[in-house]
């Protein structure tokens, strides 16, 4: 092969796996950055937020959640109001021997009214504790929100990938078609050996599978986000990762703890609710010990004179009814006991789940800084080893002493190395939606 047509072709490989708009991080205010990047990143940036936006107005989930605030609090002010009044019909005193109503002044046919009344301010309490945990409910869709935009950014930033992976599988199979094409002419004059041409046309047809195994996985990709962007999953053009503004922002500050933040997550405010829901159970259960009142009122109408002769008078009867709490042991004691071990239940909760969502940003924080080294180190030095490694090996082969193979399995090298790059850059965006989550910075 002429040193002239080799240099070219490795050109061509080097520039393809060592391209710099392939590798740049995509943080817009990079000074280095060109301004057709940071128009692509804030292009990608309005056709993600577009994306999540439509996702939340068309969820069915989150309309599940407010569905099911709105039936607690309507069930929340159904059970705090006064039981029904019962009306009460019925004959007293009446003669078994003649069954007529005329015949003595105690017959009365009656008719009243019963109206019991909640004990102590127990119903107040209840709608107000119906309010607490329907607002609870609520703070589920801020976790939803935040869930859908979490999902969505992971598989864009894995769609991103794809197609960053794909580009760099074609221009490589660019390369190895000019390749081959340079073998075949050279082996019609009895230049190179038939092993050369089908070594290269091997390397052709593998790139072709997994050309067709990374549309796979695109489509893949886009049929997964059709469950919440519906159709404009297919019309999408995840062209660029986020710049993720708010989250560098943050985290630039070196926060000494996240605590503050996470107070303020749809997660803990729902705890925080749940806990004074408990709260006011505590309070319903304090008024178990008051009693319990209730009035009837009676009209009974006579037929029969009395004693004197007279028409007997009508009769009016009032009736207030009050249970005595007196034996709590087993009953009042115990609810509010139960209150007791519930509030401490959620308080438990809370702590629980702040521990643990701490303790999940300070893994991904970790995972942040040494994906970030590891980018750093494919960019400064494994990247441009491998260049080496190429162009050794094509001295060698200019000079007979390395085979076409060597050179093949090194270009190969070279972009898997560019490949596994841009695999760390995706895990980076990976870990910054996860943060992203846990911090509400998205």
């Amino acid at each position: 092969m002429q040193p002239s047509i080799l240099s070219r072709v490795l050109a061509l490989t080097l520039m393809t796996a060592t391209a710099q708009p392939v590798f740049a991080t995509t943080d817009i205010t990079n000074s280095g950055a060109t301004h057709a990047q940071i128009n692509a990143s804030m292009n990608a940036n309005t056709e993600l937020k577009q994306l999540i936006s439509w996702a939340i107005e068309h969820d069915a989930g989150i309309q599940q959640i407010h569905y099911q605030a709105d039936a607690v609090q309507d069930m929340g002010v159904a059970t705090s109001q006064w039981m029904d009044p019962k009306l009460k019909v019925g004959v007293g005193g009446l003669p078994v021997d003649s069954f007529a109503f005329d015949d003595d002044p105690m017959t009365n046919i009656s008719v009243g009214l019963m109206q019991q009344f909640g004990r102590g301010n127990t119903l107040g309490l209840k709608q107000k504790q119906s309010d607490q945990q329907a607002n609870s409910i609520r703070e589920k869709a801020g976790v939803r929100d935040l869930e859908l935009e979490n999902a969505i950014t992971t598989q864009w930033n894995e769609l991103v990938f794809q197609q960053n992976v794909y580009g760099l599988l074609q221009k490589n199979q660019t390369l190895f078609r000019e390749l081959e094409h340079y073998l075949s002419t050279n082996y019609g004059v009895g230049s190179n050996q038939a092993q050369d041409i089908i070594q290269a046309q091997l390397q052709i047809g593998l790139i072709d599978d997994k050309l067709q195994a990374n549309q796979q996985m695109q489509q893949k990709i886009k049929a997964q986000l059709s469950e919440w962007v519906g159709d404009n999953a297919f019309t999408m053009q995840a062209n660029n990762y986020p710049d993720w503004v708010v989250l560098n922002g943050y985290l630039s500050t070196t926060p000494e703890s996240n605590y503050q933040v996470l107070v303020n997550h749809p997660s803990i405010r729902m705890s925080d609710l749940l806990i004074k829901s408990s709260e006011t159970g505590i309070d319903i259960a304090n008024e178990a010990y008051l009693p319990e009142f209730g009035v009837e009122v009676m009209y009974g109408y006579r037929q029969a004179n009395g004693m004197g002769g007279q028409p007997a008078s009508d009769l009016l009867s009032v009736y207030l009814t009050m249970d005595i709490p007196l034996f709590t042991e087993k009953r009042q004691d115990k609810k509010l006991s139960s209150a007791q071990h519930q509030l401490g239940a959620a308080k438990a909760q809370r702590d629980l789940l702040l521990r643990q969502m701490n303790a999940k940003i300070n893994a991904l924080a970790v995972d942040r800084y040494n994906l970030e080294q590891r980018i750093e180190r494919y960019q400064d030095s494994l990247l441009k080893r491998a260049k080496e490694k190429t162009h050794a090996i094509e001295r060698g082969y200019q000079n007979n002493t390395s085979q076409l193979d060597e050179y093949i399995r090194a270009a190969s090298d070279e972009l898997t190395l560019a490949i596994e790059q841009e695999r760390l850059q995706a895990d980076l965006q990976k870990t910054n939606s996860s943060l992203a989550y846990l911090l509400n910075k998205f």
